[in-house]
């Protein structure tokens, strides 16, 4: 063997190192990436499975929409971070447009499981008219939704 396949073989071998240096860590890092990305996805679902709350009435006494919703879930929620929708108005319920109060408390943000939330939103707040065929729709930050029809 002469000293030109000795040095070839040397560059080749050296050549697949760096390539093998450079490549492992990129691998690695999109690994641990698609890993913790299957993790969130986990954890929201989960989330999902245990949020389970519903819109026990809806009423409006000529000047307030009062909304009720019950957490029959084992996840607590921030009742800031609701999201009422009157027939497709958005009213950010942590907004200064609307009044919230857990059991009867407005100091208090948390919404735990058994519990009742309600909203209250001013006529003069919305622009669409309330009626008894309008029809509220109450989404918390996991996406899960219900809904129920104004009655006076």
């Amino acid at each position: 063997m002469g000293v030109s396949v000795s040095a070839s073989t040397a560059i080749i071998v050296a050549g697949l190192f760096f390539a093998f240096t450079t490549f492992y860590p990129v691998a690695a890092n999109g690994f641990d990436r698609v890993g913790d990305a299957q993790h969130g996805m986990n954890e929201r679902a989960l989330e999902r499975q245990n949020t389970e709350f519903a819109v026990t009435n809806a009423t409006f006494d000529g000047t307030t929409l009062t909304v009720n919703a019950t957490n029959d879930g084992s996840l607590g929620l921030v009742a800031g971070d609701a999201t009422l929708v009157v027939d497709n108005e958005y009213v950010d319920v942590g907004g200064p447009n609307a009044t919230t109060t857990v059991d009867g408390d407005g100091d208090t943000e948390l919404w735990l499981g058994g519990e009742t939330l309600t909203i209250e939103v001013d006529e003069t707040d919305l622009s669409t008219e309330v009626t008894g065929e309008t029809r509220v729709v109450l989404v918390v930050e996991s996406g899960v939704r219900d809904a129920a029809e104004v009655s006076a």
